[in-house]
């Protein structure tokens, strides 16, 4: 019943808050044979870490297209990305055949240092690519790879947002944290990052980032839900900081790679009650304008 108990919860907030819909920005849509491997990676997250990590939506990519529009998603993402090198391209033609089927999918890209980078993520930009996805820790790499340096520039000219996994959580890799993307935003300080996860555990150094860098926006992914919270609660001393920066949170929720129902990924943003205002702003306008949903 989670997927009903999600669109009867959901149909009421849009109901209240005058919403369209929601704008979703951290959703993975992947070829099949990769998304097998990720639920096999999270279904072994339990004796990993000693906490099971269940995925609440595992299903084939058309009922799992079905059940978020059942939630009134009205635009989301389809977030690849490469573990190893001659990977990215691949994925980039999956993404651009995925979006070109389906409208309400934002046509995603992604990238890995590697010395085709810059030629693969300009075909990806001028075939019309209006989000990136860049994963430090799955990568493995330093994202101040000189490697890259075109294809920042690439994506900073062109103004089109990263979503970008670098904090440390739920485990640190060699090169997360707020360091290293902050030596790429000094050489690059109009990148439009999305911080993922809010930056998840580095909250608060993530948000300094967004303070200096007024291009830096964070997604909401996980952030405050039960699961999250029991290890990695984000600091109640940082709530101001959240009104201050309602308009560079985009809510994302992991979908459909999520431990709990849908609909907690905003309960939790409800129950820090910063009104709604905020919710209208974080769960549709944000995204709304800058990806230029009608």
């Amino acid at each position: 019943m989670t997927g009903t108990d999600d669109a009867t919860y959901l149909s009421a907030l849009r109901a209240r808050l005058g919403l369209p819909g929601i704008i979703d920005v951290h959703t993975h849509f992947m070829p099949d044979q990769v998304m097998r491997k990720v639920w096999a990676y999270f279904d072994t997250v339990g004796p990993l870490t000693g906490r099971a990590w269940p995925i609440t939506y595992r299903a084939d990519a058309e009922v799992r297209l079905k059940t978020l529009r059942s939630f009134g998603v009205r635009a989301f993402t389809a977030l690849v990305y490469p573990h190893k090198p001659e990977m990215a391209a691949w994925l980039n033609g999956w993404t651009a055949d995925f979006a070109a089927t389906t409208p309400d999918c934002l046509h995603t890209a992604t990238f890995f240092p590697e010395p085709q980078a810059a030629s693969y993520v300009r075909e990806a930009v001028e075939g019309g690519a209006r989000v990136f996805k860049a994963h430090v820790q799955v990568g493995g790499y330093h994202p101040g790879d000189p490697l890259l340096d075109p294809v920042w520039g690439l994506l900073e000219e062109a103004r089109i947002p990263i979503v970008i996994h670098c904090g440390s959580g739920p485990a640190p890799g060699a090169h997360t944290g707020p360091e290293p993307i902050a030596g790429v935003l000094r050489r690059f300080p109009r990148l439009r990052l999305i911080v993922a996860h809010m930056g998840m555990p580095e909250y608060s150094e993530f948000l300094d980032l967004a303070e200096e860098y007024p291009e830096v926006r964070l997604d909401t992914t996980m952030v405050w839900t039960d699961f999250a919270e029991v290890d990695v609660p984000f600091p109640v001393h940082e709530h101001a900081r959240l009104r201050a920066f309602a308009d560079r949170i985009l809510f994302g929720s992991d979908f459909p790679n999520i431990p709990h129902p849908y609909r907690h990924s905003i309960e939790a943003l409800e129950r820090l009650d910063l009104g709604d205002d905020w919710l209208c702003r974080v769960c549709y306008r944000n995204a709304a304008a800058l990806f230029g949903v009608e």
